[in-house]
């Protein structure tokens, strides 16, 4: 795994209008929101692909909708790392060792269980890309920004239809 490391450092010539003093950790917290919307998105298509029980094709439906999301957010987020000149690191090896969710229950499968940690996993992401926010803002990206408050908006929405069928 030699090339690991290189890859994060790499970068490209970009007339982009943010400071070029700033890309370089601009593409680290991209890369960062990356690994964990690329897991994100592998941990629903699991449960959506592994759900059991009462409720499966409504909550079958939501998880594969949630995953489409997702999957479209990891392409937002790859591209603005590369639209600043940096290199998407989103392999599954890059991922698994920089993600930052916690594993999926891998014994669950009926809905109740598979929504717990969906919850936990998709509140987490969004927590972080909140906090994403406020750190391109400082870093003079207020284009960054922008996307990760447009990622957070739906993933909000995405995990208010998960809360909701964990509410009576």
């Amino acid at each position: 795994m030699a090339g690991t490391g290189t890859a994060a450092a790499r970068t490209y010539k970009s007339s982009v209008g943010v400071p070029e003093s700033n890309r370089q950790a601009l593409t680290a917290l991209l890369n960062a929101r990356l690994a964990d919307a690329v897991d994100l998105f592998t941990q629903v298509k699991w449960a959506h692909w592994n759900l059991k029980g009462i409720n499966f094709i409504a909550l079958h439906e939501l998880f594969d909708s949630v995953a489409e999301h997702v999957e479209g957010q990891t392409d937002s987020i790859a591209e603005r790392i590369a639209t600043l000149g940096g290199v998407a690191n989103g392999t599954a090896r890059e991922v698994a060792a920089k993600s930052g969710l916690k594993e999926a229950d891998l014994g669950a499968s009926d809905g109740p269980s598979q929504l717990k940690w969906l919850v936990h996993n998709v509140a987490h992401h969004a927590n972080a890309l909140r906090q994403a926010i406020n750190e391109s803002e400082d870093l003079g990206d207020k284009i960054t920004a922008d996307l990760f408050t447009s990622i957070t908006r739906d993933l909000d929405k995405d995990l208010w239809f998960l809360e909701a069928h964990l509410q009576s």
